[in-house]
């Protein structure tokens, strides 16, 4: 299904600003191919399990958009969030009765990032321990590398992402000799 001219001008704007002003460890852009499902990718914040990491999913807007809420479903494995799996929250298309057309893409994920580092359960939510959560964090690099449109849309982040997931995938003692190197020289 295609975007009206209203949706489509929507969610122009809203990747102008997006890029513009990102909110706070993410992003997020339209796929090339078609402006009603977006990408984004949450940076790990600083003092959560999911430090370090890097969490790919998309935003589904419907055709009737911004008076209809999007389906948001996470694609990296984050040990809170089931993968490819629509996530029920008020801010998305669960709940069309709590949906105001006001809210856009930033605040969409804004909520979504908050929720991410709540405790809340909810259908699409999963409960894990927060060494689980920084397994996932370490793994997230090397998983988001198999996303075809990861790499296509954030290819600064899948070079850095390249780059994390080699350094993760050495053994332990590589790197702590590695590690000792670089603070000799």
């Amino acid at each position: 299904m295609a975007a009206g001219p209203q949706c489509k001008k929507r969610l122009e704007i809203e990747e102008k600003k997006l890029k513009a002003d990102p909110p706070e460890f993410i992003k997020a852009s339209p796929d090339p191919a078609n402006i009603l499902i977006w990408y984004y990718l949450i940076n790990g914040p600083p003092g959560t399990p999911y430090e370090g990491g890097q969490y790919v999913g998309t935003v589904r807007f419907p055709p009737a958009y911004p008076f209809a809420p999007p389906g948001i479903q996470m694609i990296t494995p984050s040990g809170r969030f089931q993968t490819e799996t629509r996530l029920c929250l008020s801010i998305s298309d669960y709940h069309p009765e709590s949906w105001n057309p006001i809210w856009g893409m930033s605040s969409i994920l804004v909520g979504l990032l908050s929720f991410m580092v709540g405790k809340e359960s909810t259908l699409g939510s999963i409960n894990s321990s927060d060494t689980e959560k920084r397994r996932h964090a370490v793994e997230s690099h090397a998983s988001n590398l198999t996303i075809k449109k990861f790499v296509e849309i954030f290819p600064e982040d899948a070079a850095k992402a390249q780059l994390l997931a080699s350094v993760a995938a050495e053994p332990v003692a590589t790197r702590k000799s590695s590690k000792k190197r670089a603070r000799e020289e």
